[in-house]
């Protein structure tokens, strides 16, 4: 079955994983098998890791997470697979996957040192930032604020929480 146009987006076809989908039911097992394929598990336990030891996020974590996400077909691919309930009120897929690409091309445009340190990031860098992406400076903001989350969320995660969720998940997901 083709959900695409590249030879990539070949899928095996079962009825009753189509019937699900078109009930609105997602398909997770695919998306399961589709996360196996396309994730890069050194990258991610790399990152795990990080978290784990009390490492920084920073952007090039974060620029890694969001290429992880195009290389498994996007926003689009992953909200289609989920259950109706649960990938209703976000963006339409478009537009999700045009967002992934900008915040890539902002994070693009800082330099090694604000890509490490993004407190060291001020008004003319944010300016600066949204002309070498193509950008309004409102959407580098965006990206600050929404870093700044993932930042403190990560720090949540340190120590014993991030090995509990990450054993659950290697338990679930990659058996």
């Amino acid at each position: 079955m083709g959900v695409g146009e590249k030879a990539e987006a070949l899928e095996p076809f079962d009825p009753a994983r189509m019937a699900d989908r078109i009930l609105g039911m997602g398909d997770v097992v695919a998306l399961v098998e589709q996360v196996q394929g396309k994730v890069d598990t050194a990258e991610a336990e790399r990152l795990a890791k990080k978290v784990v030891s009390g490492g920084r996020f920073d952007f090039y974590d974060l620029k890694s997470q969001l290429e992880q996400l195009q290389n498994m077909g996007g926003m689009g691919a992953l909200l289609d697979k989920l259950p109706a309930q649960f990938a209703r009120g976000g963006l339409p897929t478009g537009e999700g996957d045009q967002q992934v690409r900008r915040q890539i091309a902002i994070i693009n445009s800082m330099t090694h040192q604000e890509r490490r340190k993004p407190d060291v990031i001020d008004g003319s860098r944010r300016r600066r930032i949204a002309a070498g992406s193509g950008t309004q400076v409102q959407d580098v903001n965006r990206l600050l604020k929404q870093f700044v989350e993932m930042q403190r969320m990560m720090k949540s995660m340190k120590g014993g929480k991030m090995r509990r969720m990450l054993g659950a998940f290697k338990g679930a997901a990659f058996k």
